[in-house]
C-alpha cells in the first residue's frame, strides 16, 4: 500500500514537472517567433527607411541566423553543463533584450550587430526548450507533446502579425518598424516563471549526478565528433539544413513578394497570411500525431515533398491573389509542420550525456547554414523575379533534407535512459 501510495506520489510530480517544462518551452517557442516575425514583417518598412538593397535586407535575416547557429550550438552544450533551466532562463532574456534594441538603430551597421547579437539568443532558446520537453515526455506520445509546443511559433506568429497590422495601421511603415521591435522586450517576462515554477527533467538530473560523481565536466560538443556518433552528428545537421533552408527561404521575403509582386498593402499583406498561419498550426501539430503513428523518417518525407510542391505553386504558379487563400493553408501545413519532428528525433538519436549539444549543434549549424539562403534569394532576386527566386531555390533545400533522410535510423517509441 505504501509502495502504490509513493508510486502515486512520483508520477503526480512527473506529470506536474511535464506540465510546467511544457508551458515554459511552449511560451518561450512562442514568444521566439513573435520576435522573430516582428523582423519578417517590419524588412520591407526598413529597406525603404535605411534606404538599402534587397540584398541588404536578406543579410539582416542572414546575421541573425548565422549568429542563431553559434547561440544554439554553444547554448545546447552549456544546457549539459548547468541545466536546461537556466540556459532557458539566459535565451530568452537575451534575445528580448537586442531585439528591443534593434529598434534604436540609425542606420544598417548598427542593425545587422543588433540582428547578430538577437540571434545568439534566438539559436539558445529552441535548443535549449525542446531539449527540456523532449527529456520530460514519455516516449509513446513524445511526439504529440513536441507537435503541441512546435504549434506556439504559429500562435507567436499570429500575435506578430496582428501587432503589425495595428502598429503599421496607426503609426505607418516608419517608424513603425521600430515600435515593432520595441514590443520584442515582452518574452523576457517569462523568465520569472521559468524560474519559479521549472525543473529539469530527472533523466537529466540523473546524468549529471553520473557525470558529476565520475568527475567529468567535458565541454560535450567535442565527443559529437567521435566515431561512435558523427554520422548521426553530420546528417541530422544536413536534414537540419535542407528543413529550415527551405522555410527560412520562404518567410523571409514572403511579405516582400506578396507586396512587390501581388501589389498588396501592408494590411492587406498581413491579411494574406492568416491562412498561413492557421495552416501551419495544423501542421504542426497534426505533425507530431503523425510522427507518434508512422515514425520519424516517413514523416519528415512526407512533409519535405508537400513543401517542396507547394512553395512554387504559391510563388510562381498561382495567376490571381484569391488562389493565395486557398493556397496558403497548404504551404503552411507542409512548410511549417515539418519541423515538429526536429524535438522528438534529435533527442532520441543523441546519447543523454550529450543530448543538448547534439540537439543545439545540429539543428542550429542546420539554421546557420540556411541562414544564407535569405541573402540568396535576395541577390537572386536583383535578375529575376522574387517568386521565381524563391520557387528556385526553396524546392532545392527539401530534396537535400529528403537525402539526408536515407542516412539516419528510425527511433519511434524509444526510451530516453540517463548516463550511468
Amino acid at each position: 500500500m505504501e509502495a502504490s501510495a509513493r508510486a502515486s506520489v512520483v508520477r503526480t510530480a512527473e506529470e506536474s514537472g511535464e506540465h510546467k517544462a511544457f508551458w515554459a518551452s511552449w511560451f518561450g517557442w512562442g514568444l521566439d517567433a513573435f520576435d522573430n516575425w516582428l523582423y519578417v514583417y517590419s524588412l520591407t518598412a526598413i529597406i525603404a527607411a535605411l534606404g538599402i538593397s534587397r540584398a541588404q535586407g536578406g543579410s539582416l535575416a542572414t546575421a541573425s541566423l548565422v549568429c542563431s547557429a553559434i547561440g544554439g550550438i554553444f547554448s545546447g552544450a552549456l544546457a549539459d553543463r548547468i541545466g536546461r533551466k537556466r540556459m532557458l532562463m539566459i535565451s530568452v532574456a537575451w534575445y528580448a533584450v537586442f531585439t528591443a534594441l534593434s529598434g534604436v538603430a540609425q542606420n544598417f551597421g548598427e542593425l545587422v550587430a543588433f540582428r547578430a547579437l538577437q540571434g545568439l539568443g534566438f539559436g539558445g532558446e529552441w535548443a535549449v526548450g525542446s531539449v527540456l520537453i523532449s527529456e520530460w515526455a514519455a516516449s509513446q506520445h513524445r511526439g504529440r507533446t513536441l507537435g503541441f509546443m512546435q504549434g506556439a511559433w504559429a500562435v507567436g506568429w499570429l500575435v506578430a502579425n496582428f501587432a503589425f497590422q495595428v502598429v503599421f495601421a496607426l503609426a505607418g511603415p516608419n517608424p513603425g518598424w521600430r515600435y515593432l521591435f520595441f514590443l520584442g522586450i515582452l518574452p523576457a517576462l517569462l523568465v520569472f516563471y521559468v524560474r519559479r515554477e521549472v525543473e529539469d527533467a530527472p533523466v537529466y538530473r540523473e546524468t549529471r549526478r553520473a557525470k558529476d560523481d565520475a568527475g567529468d565536466d567535458a565541454f560535450t560538443l567535442a565527443a559529437l565528433f567521435s566515431p561512435a556518433i558523427i554520422r548521426t552528428t553530420i546528417f541530422t545537421s544536413v536534414l537540419a539544413i535542407g528543413i529550415q533552408g527551405g522555410y527560412w527561404a520562404i518567410v523571409t521575403w514572403l511579405p516582400g513578394y506578396l507586396s512587390s509582386e501581388r501589389h498588396l498593402t501592408a494590411l492587406s499583406t498581413g491579411a494574406y497570411f492568416y491562412p498561413l498561419i492557421i495552416g501551419s498550426y495544423l501542421g504542426y501539430v497534426t505533425a507530431g500525431f503523425i510522427h507518434d503513428a508512422l515514425g520519424r523518417r516517413p514523416t519528415f518525407l512526407i512533409f519535405a515533398i508537400g513543401s517542396a510542391v507547394f512553395v512554387p505553386l504559391y510563388t510562381f504558379f498561382v495567376q490571381a491573389n484569391w488562389q493565395l487563400l486557398v493556397l496558403g493553408p497548404f504551404l503552411g501545413y507542409f512548410a511549417s509542420g515539418i519541423h515538429t519532428g526536429f524535438g522528438p528525433y534529435m533527442t532520441e538519436l543523441f546519447p543523454s550525456s550529450m543530448r543538448g549539444a547534439g540537439q543545439g549543434f545540429a539543428y542550429n549549424f542546420g539554421r546557420g547554414i540556411a541562414g544564407f539562403g535569405p541573402l540568396v534569394v535576395g541577390i537572386l532576386a536583383a535578375s529575376h523575379p522574387l517568386g521565381v527566386a524563391i520557387s528556385i531555390y526553396a524546392p532545392a533545400c527539401y530534396v537535400i533534407a529528403m537525402l539526408a533522410l536515407l542516412f539516419l535510423p528510425e527511433t519511434r517509441g524509444k526510451e530516453l535512459v540517463p548516463l550511468k
